[in-house]
């Protein structure tokens, strides 16, 4: 099959997943946002977005671009390492016009999926899950997420410490998908002599606005919790 057996199939779909997962993130970036403008706002977004049929076929299909870029992922490295056979393991210096987001995708990408991890507990799990199966996922309500989000980045000590986990998450996706969005389009045919710097900006705006909006919400907490403790 030409996605699965074929070089540029598999890039291809990389690529196709990848666009798919920032939109996503840029989505969801700025419905987080609302909870510091407005906590009634944000529970109003959760409630729709919560146990609904439309929320749940999407967060089915979220889960399958995750498991199918990841997969691919993990495909695209096995087959280049292969291909550059015992050349992996020479000593060379930085290759010129190689970044080290370029160099590290892998790694970055399992960074990524492990603090991934972390956050469907805190939020998926206790939120839309609670709602969905009606089990009790945590001492709050499902109903009031703005609530359960102060709670969390507020709580004395283990607040600060999920602030510095989510940050460090988000640096790492942003270094992710400054390259992983360059790559894309490159992959898409914006490969000539007057797109390739451009889309490299191009890649660096996205990135920025993907993880943006949840380093706000993160930074706002991390504040508002450390402006608690000296109180």
């Amino acid at each position: 099959m030409w996605l699965k057996d074929s070089s540029i199939g598999r890039k291809f779909v990389m690529s196709i997943s990848g666009l798919a997962l920032v939109l996503f993130l840029i989505f969801h970036g700025c419905m987080n946002l609302a909870v510091v403008f407005s906590e009634d706002a944000y529970n109003m977004i959760c409630h729709l977005l919560g146990a609904n049929w439309y929320a749940l076929i999407g967060t089915l299909g979220l889960a399958f671009l995750v498991l199918v870029h990841f997969c691919y992922a993990i495909y695209l490295t096995i087959q280049n390492r292969a291909a550059r056979g015992s050349d992996r393991y020479a000593v060379t210096g930085k290759k010129e016009g190689v970044d080290w987001a370029s160099e590290n995708m892998l790694v970055l990408g399992f960074c990524v999926l492990g603090f991934l991890v972390l956050h469907l507990y805190n939020f998926w799990f206790k939120m839309q899950f609670a709602e969905i199966t009606g089990l009790e996922t945590g001492a709050f309500d499902p109903q009031n997420g703005a609530a359960y989000v102060k709670a969390l980045f507020t709580e004395p000590i283990w607040g600060q410490v999920y602030c510095g986990l989510y940050l460090i998450w988000l640096c790492a996706l942003w270094f992710h998908l400054n390259h992983g969005v360059w790559s894309a389009l490159h992959t898409l045919g914006w490969n000539n002599l007057v797109w390739m710097k451009r889309i490299k900006v191009i890649g660096c705006i996205v990135a920025t606005l993907a993880v943006l909006p949840f380093a706000i919400v993160v930074l706002y907490y991390l504040g508002m919790g450390i402006g608690m403790l000296c109180a």
